[in-house]
């Protein structure tokens, strides 16, 4: 079986928060909130939206999926 053909990837989720402002809310602890999660190609072949919690902004936040 080929491994191209496999319906459920590997994707990274990136908090958009964090990505836009650059700067968080506590000047301690700075970087970007990321999750890894699964999809089904087939069910979901546009970019994966999910809401959150980011612990750099203390807030649910929308995390959008990236390339790796």
């Amino acid at each position: 079986m080929a491994r191209g053909k496999d319906t459920r990837v590997k994707v990274i989720l990136e908090c958009t928060g964090c990505v836009r402002t650059g700067v968080s809310v506590n000047k301690k602890s700075r970087g970007i909130s990321r999750y890894i999660t699964q999809k089904n190609r087939h069910n979901t072949p546009g970019r994966l939206e999910l809401r959150k919690f980011c612990p750099y902004c203390y807030k649910h936040r929308i995390h959008g999926e990236i390339k790796k």
